[in-house]
């Protein structure tokens, strides 16, 4: 079993990466707004909609990790000022690693040109309801630059098997296939 974490700040191209490291292997995308874009029509964004978000995550995982899938791939935006974040990426791969599985760690960090750009791709819009607010998502990109650190510092994170990209100027295809080789996935 494998389970590829991608992370990064918003709109650094993690669910589009993923798609296209899906195309290239026989991992599952499940890409964090499946998730979010499900319940916040419902609930708002809220603390109910993020325990069932976590809830639905954790579920899916464990299916996941117990199942004969050859493996998942899941985006993440990782708070590394949270200890929160830091104990949820912990949890979630343990419970990968606990059935044998290999957790594998790719970060991209694009420029925040680029970003603001991506923010308003179609392909974004397409498969994230909430964000086609572009105004408001655009606005919290922004904020959150201010609120969080969204990417590691060198060292920071100690997994063998770990990236880390700046695909600000890579397609996601090219992101893609360096991720493959890399891995050997």
């Amino acid at each position: 079993m494998k389970f590829v974490l991608i992370f990064g700040s918003q709109a650094a191209g993690k669910m589009t990466v993923g798609q296209e490291l899906e195309k290239r292997t026989e991992l599952k995308l499940f890409h964090n707004h499946m998730t979010i874009d499900l319940l916040a029509p419902i609930f708002g964004f809220n603390p109910e909609m993020w325990r069932l978000v976590n809830l639905f995550r954790k579920e899916i995982f464990e299916s996941v990790a117990k199942s004969d899938m050859e493996g998942l791939i899941f985006t993440y935006v990782w708070g590394f000022d949270l200890q929160e974040d830091w104990d949820y990426v912990n949890n979630i791969c343990g419970i990968f690693e606990s059935r044998g599985g290999t957790v594998y760690f790719v970060e991209l960090e694009a420029d925040l040109e680029e970003r603001l750009r991506r923010n308003k791709s179609p392909n974004r819009l397409e498969h994230k309801p909430t964000k086609r607010n572009v105004e408001w998502s655009e606005k919290e990109l922004k904020a959150s630059i201010e609120k969080h650190r969204l990417n590691s510092h060198e060292g920071e994170i100690k997994k063998e098997q770990y990236i880390k990209i700046n695909n600000t100027d890579l397609s996601a295809a090219e992101a893609a296939q360096f991720i493959k080789e890399r891995f050997n996935l």
